[in-house]
């Protein structure tokens, strides 16, 4: 079911499951601009991701979350990169869906570990990554089933994935 040139490419998924560089390469490959969800939102906010979550609790992120995704997908000709907990709300789920092709990147518990690791920079994995994980995985499991595509990362390359992802948007 190709898609019209310049439609959107949404990427929902985990954090480590590959959003971000599987983002950059569909941007370079087709010339679609790459966004980064929670990159906008610090900036519309002006501050970091982390210190609004510390400073204003999840809930304020999540209203702020879903403003930026309903506006950035009125744009044409973007790849999104979404945070992890975006698929949580049901209107998200429907903005993205209606906003382009909507892609679950999956992976195993243990190779997000792997990629994400212990970054500071992610509140939700404060305090015991792997237990941490697990849980999220297994709270969201539901939540990514929407997608028009969903795609297992594991043991496969950014590139691998990217031209899967291609083949299905340029409908070959």
């Amino acid at each position: 079911m190709g898609h019209q040139p310049l439609s959107n490419i949404v990427l929902i998924g985990m954090m480590g499951t590959g959003k971000s560089t599987v983002g950059s390469l569909l941007a370079a490959e087709t010339g679609l601009t790459l966004v980064d969800l929670d990159q906008r939102i610090a900036a519309e906010a002006g501050r970091t991701i982390p210190d609004l979550f510390a400073a204003e609790g999840e809930a304020y992120f999540r209203e702020l979350e879903s403003a930026a995704l309903r506006r950035t997908l009125q744009e044409r000709g973007i790849v999104l990169a979404t945070g992890g907990g975006a698929v949580l709300r049901e209107e998200n789920r429907l903005v993205m869906r209606d906003g382009g092709l909507v892609v679950a990147l999956q992976a195993t518990a243990a190779e997000i570990i792997a990629r994400v690791g212990e970054d500071p920079g992610r509140p939700l994995l404060a305090g015991g990554a792997k237990e941490r994980v697990t849980a999220l995985l297994e709270e969201r499991k539901e939540a990514y089933t929407f997608a028009h595509l969903t795609i297992d990362t594991s043991g496969k390359s950014a590139e691998q994935v990217a031209a899967e992802i291609l083949t299905h948007y340029r409908g070959s």
